[in-house]
């Protein structure tokens, strides 16, 4: 009876280790699953999602290549686990260099809109993606949409469709400052100083813009062709 025991226990025990490294190799191709499943979804999300979280993308990249790439030992160097490891590596590689591309095209447009921020509104004054314009008040108003009028008008021929959209936004947004700038103590005469250089701005400006938008459409137009 007690040479039975001892038989069955060695049965237990080996079953046991047996159990234990099934459960192990089960898990790592569940890593190796996740890795390949993750860098999938980076490569179905589009530029500007993967912009605005591509520090967080690639933390957990990172982590996911990681146990992907320890649990080769575990599923003893895998052919199938190893070259899906590769293949998803090389698709993030692609997805990295797009991503990166992206966002430096996205810095150097920043730029750009800032240098335009500063030529209609003086260099320094921020105008901000909030566009508060905080830095108006009554004593500036009338200046700052002189120089606005000014340069917009010196320079209309070489703007393009996009820099007039960006300009018809800073224009509202100087506009609804404008409103809180009078009931601060806006002077009636600059008020109606202003008035007419908004008469002299608006109409001119939404004429080039349907001329911009109506070139950006023929430019399309003979491309498709």
């Amino acid at each position: 009876m007690k040479k039975f025991n001892l038989a069955l226990g060695a049965v237990l025990i080996s079953a046991g280790f047996v159990s234990c490294k099934d459960e192990a190799k089960m898990t790592a191709e569940k890593d190796v699953d996740r890795y390949v499943v993750f860098v999938d979804s980076i490569n179905n999300l589009d530029a500007e999602q993967r912009a605005a979280n591509w520090e967080a993308i690639a933390a957990e990249y990172e982590m996911r290549m990681n146990e992907a790439e320890a649990a080769l030992a575990t599923l003893e160097n895998d052919e199938n686990a190893e070259n899906r490891i590769n293949e998803s590596r090389t698709k993030f590689e692609t997805v990295k260099t797009q991503a990166e591309s992206d966002m430096q095209a996205s810095m150097n447009t920043g730029g750009e809109t800032a240098g335009l921020a500063d030529a209609l509104f003086g260099p320094g004054n921020v105008v901000g993606n909030d566009m508060t314009f905080a830095w108006v008040n009554k004593d500036n108003i009338l200046s700052v949409y002189k120089q606005f009028y000014e340069t917009y008008d010196a320079n209309k021929d070489n703007y393009s469709r996009q820099d007039l959209d960006k300009i018809k936004a800073w224009y509202e947004a100087l506009d609804a400052r404008k409103n809180t700038v009078e009931k601060e103590g806006l002077s009636s005469e600059d008020n109606g100083e202003i008035a007419r250089i908004k008469t002299k701005f608006a109409p001119g400006f939404k004429l080039d813009r349907m001329t911009a938008k109506g070139d950006e459409n023929e430019e399309a137009k003979d491309a498709a062709e």
